[in-house]
C-alpha cells in the first residue's frame, strides 16, 4: 500500500470538497455506478488532483478488502506533533472547546463510528493512545463517512499527561464510568470540556480514571448494563451540545 487510503463514494467526496490538498491520486474503476463515479472525478480534476483508472481486483487490495464501490483516494497522512496539532485545534475553537478522548478503543469500526458521531456533535478534536488502540486505518476512514477527514484526530503517546495538559488549560475532564454516582444529567457540560470514553471491555484505566474531574454514569433503564463505546459516545456527546445550545440561548435571553 502507497500510504493512507480512503474509500467508499460519500466518505472520499467529502474529503475530495473539504480537503482536497490531502488527496494524492483518485483511483477509480468503470463500468458500475458512472454517474456517481464521474462527480468524483470532477471534483479531483477541479481541484488538481492526479486521476487514475484501474480494476476492482487491484482497488480491493487498496481498500485491504473493504467495501470501495469503485473508488479509492491516496491520501497524505497528517504531519506535526500532537502538542502542535492540539494547540492549533483549540486555537480554531469556536467558544468553549469541546473534546473527545478515547482511551483504547481497539475496533476501527467503533472508531470510525464515533468520529462521525464527533463531527455532527461540532468536536473541536479527538484525542487518542497512539499506542494499543484503533488508528486511522482505511476501515475507521469508511465508517466515519468523511469525518476523519473533517474532526482533527491527534494520537499521543502519553494520554495521561495529554490530560493532564487540557487541564492545565482549564479544560474539565468528565469520564464514564458504570460505577459512578452522578449520571450525565446531573452535572455541567457546558463550559471548556473533554468526554473521556473507555475502551471496549475494559473501560477506563486506572491512570486515565485518575485524571478525570468528574465520573459520570449513563442512566440505564432495561435489562442491558451497558452500551457499545460508539453508542455511548453519542449519548454523552449530544447531551453535552444539548447543554451547551440551552447555555447560550439563556445568556441570549438574560441581554
Amino acid at each position: 500500500m502507497p500510504g493512507p487510503v480512503a474509500y467508499g463514494i460519500h466518505a472520499v467526496r467529502v474529503l475530495l470538497a473539504r480537503n482536497p490538498e490531502r488527496v494524492r491520486r483518485l483511483l477509480v474503476t468503470s463500468g458500475r455506478d458512472a454517474g456517481r463515479l464521474a462527480e468524483l472525478k470532477s471534483l479531483a480534476q477541479r481541484a488538481g488532483v492526479p486521476v487514475g483508472a484501474t480494476d476492482d481486483a487491484s482497488l480491493d487490495k487498496l481498500a485491504d478488502g473493504g467495501r470501495h464501490q469503485g473508488v479509492v483516494a491516496e491520501i497524505m497522512a497528517r504531519t506535526g506533533d500532537p502538542e502542535t496539532q492540539l494547540e492549533e485545534a483549540l486555537e480554531a475553537a469556536q467558544g468553549a472547546p469541546l473534546l473527545l478522548v478515547l482511551d483504547g478503543v481497539q475496533d476501527p469500526h467503533n472508531l470510525g463510528a464515533c468520529l462521525r458521531s464527533a463531527d455532527a456533535a461540532g468536536v473541536t478534536a479527538v484525542i487518542a493512545p497512539r499506542d494499543r488502540a484503533a488508528g486511522l486505518t482505511a476501515v475507521a476512514r469508511k465508517v466515519a463517512a468523511g469525518a476523519a477527514e473533517t474532526v482533527p484526530f491527534i494520537p499521543v503517546v502519553n494520554l495521561a499527561r495529554a490530560l493532564r495538559d487540557l487541564k492545565e488549560r482549564g479544560v474539565w475532564l468528565v469520564g464514564t464510568d458504570d460505577a459512578a454516582d452522578k449520571t450525565l444529567y446531573e452535572i455541567d457540560l457546558a463550559g471548556p470540556l473533554a468526554l473521556v470514553m473507555g475502551s471496549e471491555g475494559e473501560g477506563l484505566r486506572r491512570l486515565t480514571r485518575e485524571c478525570c474531574d468528574q465520573l459520570v454514569s449513563i442512566p440505564m433503564a432495561g435489562a442491558v448494563e451497558s452500551l457499545n463505546v460508539s453508542v455511548a459516545t453519542g449519548v454523552v456527546l449530544f447531551e453535552a451540545v444539548r447543554q451547551r445550545a440551552a447555555a447560550r440561548g439563556s445568556a441570549k435571553g438574560a441581554r
